[in-house]
C-alpha cells in the first residue's frame, strides 16, 4: 500500500473523522490568538494548529509584511502592492490547508487576524463550509500592556485593525479575553461551540 493509501486508511479509521471542526480564531495584535490555537489543539485527539505567521513566513526570499500605514490605500482601506498581495496569499493558504485537514478527518485550529475585508475573503476562501469563527477582542489598554511585556514595541496598526474588527458581521463568538488566562479562553470556546458555529455560503470548490 502506498504512504498516501496509508493515511487515508488511517484517516477512515479516526473515530473524530465525521466531527472534525474547523475553528479561525482572530483578533487584533496581542489579543492571545497563537497561544489559544495552540492550546485548542490540544483538546482534541487529533488536531492541527495553522498559524498565519507561520505561513507568510514561508515566503523566504522576498519577504514583506506590512510595514508601516503606507502600505494602506486610504482610499480602500486595503493592503495594498507585494505587501497585500502576500497578506491576501498567506490567508488563501491557511485557508485550503485548514480545509484540507478537515476533509481528512483531523479538527483544525486557524489562528490569524481575519477582520473587515480579510473576514469576506475568508468567506469566500471557505465558502459551502461550516466554520466555528472565534473573535478575541480584549480593551486597547490590555493589547498595550501585553506588547510592552513582550517588547515588540507599538502596534502601528492598531487603530486600523481595531476599526477593521469594528467593520467585520458580528458573528460567531466573540470573547473579552481581557481577564482571562488562555486556557480559560479555550474553556469558554469548547463550551460555546454551536454560538461560534457559522455555515458560509456558496458552494465548496471541487
Amino acid at each position: 500500500m502506498t504512504l498516501a493509501g496509508q493515511a487515508a486508511g488511517k484517516a477512515l479509521e479516526n473515530p473524530e473523522r465525521d466531527q472534525a471542526d474547523l475553528f479561525v480564531i482572530s483578533g487584533n495584535q496581542g489579543a492571545g490568538k497563537s497561544i489559544v490555537g495552540e492550546l485548542l489543539a490540544k483538546r482534541f485527539i487529533v488536531a492541527a494548529h495553522i498559524d498565519g505567521d507561520y505561513i507568510q513566513h514561508l515566503v523566504v526570499s522576498g519577504h514583506r509584511w506590512p510595514a508601516s500605514l503606507d502600505d494602506i490605500d486610504p482610499a480602500t482601506g486595503q493592503v495594498v502592492g507585494e505587501a497585500g498581495r502576500q497578506l491576501r496569499l498567506r490567508l488563501r493558504n491557511g485557508c485550503l490547508l485548514a480545509a484540507s485537514f478537515v476533509d481528512a478527518g483531523i479538527t483544525a485550529i486557524l489562528t490569524d487576524i481575519v477582520c473587515g475585508r480579510r473576514y469576506e475573503e475568508l468567506a469566500e476562501h471557505l465558502a459551502g463550509r461550516t466554520v466555528r469563527f472565534v473573535m478575541l477582542r480584549p480593551t486597547v489598554d490590555v493589547l498595550r500592556r501585553r506588547e510592552a511585556r513582550r517588547g515588540t514595541g507599538a502596534n502601528d496598526f492598531e487603530e486600523y485593525i481595531e476599526g477593521e474588527i469594528d467593520a467585520t458581521p458580528r458573528v460567531g463568538l466573540w470573547i473579552d479575553s481581557a481577564t482571562l488566562t488562555p486556557d480559560a479562553i479555550v474553556d469558554e470556546i469548547l463550551s460555546h461551540r454551536q454560538e461560534s458555529r457559522l455555515e458560509l455560503g456558496g458552494a465548496t470548490s471541487a
